[in-house]
């Protein structure tokens, strides 16, 4: 499997069934991805409490382990990406 070290590495997709072929094949190096999650938002962070069921956060962090992640960082990633989606889906940025 490819591991992709850059983002500009990553090609732009005519159509989902090309970015699925093209992600059975490439993986994102986890540097990449946390480096990502910790220059996203140079700002001093906030310390928040969440509560979630004790079989969700085991599955989380057994995925992050399988990217060798942080699993607070995985999260911190996805809600960034969900925030995004979300502000383009509306038009905002």
């Amino acid at each position: 499997m490819d591991v992709i070290t850059q983002w500009e590495a990553i090609p732009p997709f005519a159509s989902e069934r090309e970015e699925v072929q093209y992600w059975l094949t490439h993986r994102l190096d986890a540097q990449l991805i946390e480096e990502s999650v910790t220059q996203g938002d140079q700002s001093e962070s906030t310390t928040i409490t969440l509560r979630i069921d004790p079989r969700m956060l085991a599955r989380v962090k057994r995925l992050a382990r399988s990217r060798y992640l942080n699993y607070q960082s995985m999260i911190k990633q996805w809600v960034s990406e969900r925030l995004e989606s979300e502000l383009r889906d509306r038009g905002d940025r």
